[in-house]
């Protein structure tokens, strides 16, 4: 009955399972799968300890959902588009980079803490080229021919959006109060609808969007900011807000594209209520200590400024590994900022079900009705 509503609701969407040929990925780290670590910081261990066993471009200890996504697709798992070696384009490309952001950054990597690579870098300018110069070496042939997707997948694809973290925080951390971050945010998502609109003009039919999550709910925030209000749960409240209010925003921005964008199928998915229920009802779901980093070292949040997860300190004259707890698979957070590989599977195998999502579509069916 659900998908009936929504179908009724929406037409262009279909009632039937999609079947995406490929993926296109655009973000921050919380679907970065290997771009920030090949073209500025290298990730190395502990990070993918829990699925890889060794680093793999991931900020985490594992899989993210947009490696779950990948694979409930029958897709394999997206190469990053930054990195050059060993490569397969295929069935789509990442374009995610941990500390993206949507709009300019003002503090980039190396002399601040933002990646070059926002939304439109991403969208206007990578890939731009990637879907005209895959389908030149297609067209040319040879070994690289078959690394590339074909002409077509590019609007039977899958859209997929997870950004707008980082422009919360460039804000918090940019000393502006929270009254100004909340002003910056109208003009941050009108940012993200242009560059919607830019991919739908080349092509793009089929949009999978992620709202953002409790941010008031990490490790970073709350060490970093001790003296915000806390929630009953042990979240900063204020920042939560925060990131609501830039949810409510983008909500009725997607509402808006719709109708500028007839052909598009675009759901909106509330990834915010899933993860905030791993901070309400940890235990419920079988995780425990869901404030604390697993990865990390200093105070009662297990995170520092001064060292991350896999850095050294010294702690009386002797040198410490900051390594992981024992049991990440029974934990939330990760280093201080990401989610563990549990958690992302938690959060994914709800929000895949369409229980989550703007209209009630699951994932396979979430395709521009063709």
């Amino acid at each position: 009955m659900l998908l009936l509503f929504a179908s009724t609701l929406n037409p262009v969407f279909g009632l039937k399972n999609c079947n995406f040929p490929t993926i296109f990925n655009f973000g921050d780290s919380n679907s970065d799968t290997g771009g920030f670590s090949a073209s500025l910081i290298t990730v190395t261990p502990p990070y993918g300890e829990t699925y890889f066993h060794k680093p793999a471009g991931r900020e985490y200890d594992g899989r993210l959902m947009i490696d779950f996504m990948a694979k409930s697709l029958g897709l394999p798992y997206l190469s990053a588009y930054l990195d050059s070696l060993g490569t397969n384009f295929s069935h789509g490309a990442n374009f995610a980079t941990t500390a993206s952001t949507i709009r300019l950054p003002t503090n980039i990597i190396p002399a601040g803490g933002f990646s070059p690579f926002y939304l439109n870098i991403q969208c206007s300018q990578q890939f731009v080229q990637f879907k005209s110069r895959s389908q030149m070496i297609r067209k040319n042939g040879g070994i690289f021919a078959t690394l590339m997707p074909k002409g077509d997948y590019f609007s039977k694809a899958l859209y997929t959006f997870d950004i707008g973290q980082n422009d919360l925080s460039e804000g918090f951390f940019g000393n502006m109060t929270i009254e100004e971050v909340n002003a910056s945010i109208p003009n941050i998502v009108n940012k993200f609808s242009i560059n919607v609109k830019n991919i739908y003009n080349l092509g793009a039919r089929s949009f999978w969007i992620h709202n953002t999550g409790p941010i008031g709910c990490l490790p970073y925030i709350l060490a970093n900011f001790p003296s915000a209000q806390r929630d009953s749960y042990g979240c900063a409240k204020s920042y939560n807000d925060v990131a609501q209010y830039f949810n409510h925003n983008l909500k009725e921005a997607i509402v808006q594209l719709r109708k500028e964008l007839p052909l598009a199928a675009i759901t909106y998915v509330d990834v915010y209520s899933v993860k905030y229920s791993l901070f309400t009802k940890p235990k419920e779901y079988g995780f425990e200590l869901p404030l604390v980093a697993c990865c990390g070292y200093g105070g009662m949040y297990n995170s520092s400024s001064s060292v991350g997860c896999g850095g050294t300190i010294t702690v009386n004259g002797s040198q410490i590994f900051v390594g992981s707890c024992e049991r990440p698979s029974i934990r939330v957070n990760w280093d201080g900022v990401h989610y563990t590989e549990a958690a992302n599977k938690f959060v994914f195998d709800q929000i895949s079900t369409g229980a989550f999502s703007d209209p009630p579509i699951p994932l396979k069916m979430a395709c521009h009705n063709i």
